[in-house]
């Protein structure tokens, strides 16, 4: 289900593009990130696909009141119930970077309960929104409320799954192959 039968075969472009709304968007995505991952050289094939998720994955990050563990298992969940291989790899190296207990991780990766109530409720909580898509159910959503989270937080998810759809589905119409520095936590749905 991860990806299309057959990649789209646009190539994978560089800051050194010809063509100068690509490559300015790439040197964008570098000066944020201090590199262009392999998602970022595809998607920016169109642009403002890029610039569309670099915009919104920021704004999330920024703006939510998420902590960096909390972001990472909102992004990792939507990853896995997408099954993106990519950004389930990706965003396993991002979490062990934030800090995220390996067993959480390793729990999400494999879509079991976490081990902690509250965390366990946000990846409950997103997945029922993207299997749902957008639609979770009034017990769902009480449930989430009920572990400390705000109705404005069910918004930041749907920012996170607006971005992570735009990535997930990128990743499948590529077949995009992980980066060396998240190769470690490659995953296989």
């Amino acid at each position: 289900m991860a990806q299309t039968e057959r990649p789209l075969s646009l190539p994978a472009r560089t800051e050194a593009d010809p063509d100068p709304a690509v490559a300015e968007a790439l040197a964008k995505a570098k000066a944020q990130t201090g590199m262009i991952p392999n998602m970022y050289a595809r998607m920016a094939n169109v642009p403002g696909l890029l610039d569309a998720y670099l915009g919104g994955y920021n704004a999330f990050r920024k703006n939510s009141e998420f902590t960096p563990a909390e972001q990472e298992i909102i992004l990792l969940t939507i990853s896995r119930v997408n099954g993106c291989t990519y950004c389930v790899a990706a965003h396993s190296a991002i979490a062990d970077m934030n800090k995220v207990p390996t067993e959480v991780t390793d729990a999400l990766r494999d879509g079991k309960p976490l081990p902690d109530a509250r965390l366990d409720a946000l990846s409950t909580f997103t997945a029922a929104f993207v299997e749902s898509r957008g639609l979770p159910t009034a017990a769902q959503v009480d449930a989430f409320l009920a572990a400390g989270y705000t109705e404005t937080d069910i918004l930041q998810i749907l920012l996170a799954v607006s971005v992570k759809t735009i990535s997930n589905y990128a990743n499948h119409l590529f077949h995009t192959p992980v980066d060396g520095m998240f190769a470690h936590r490659a995953w296989e749905e």
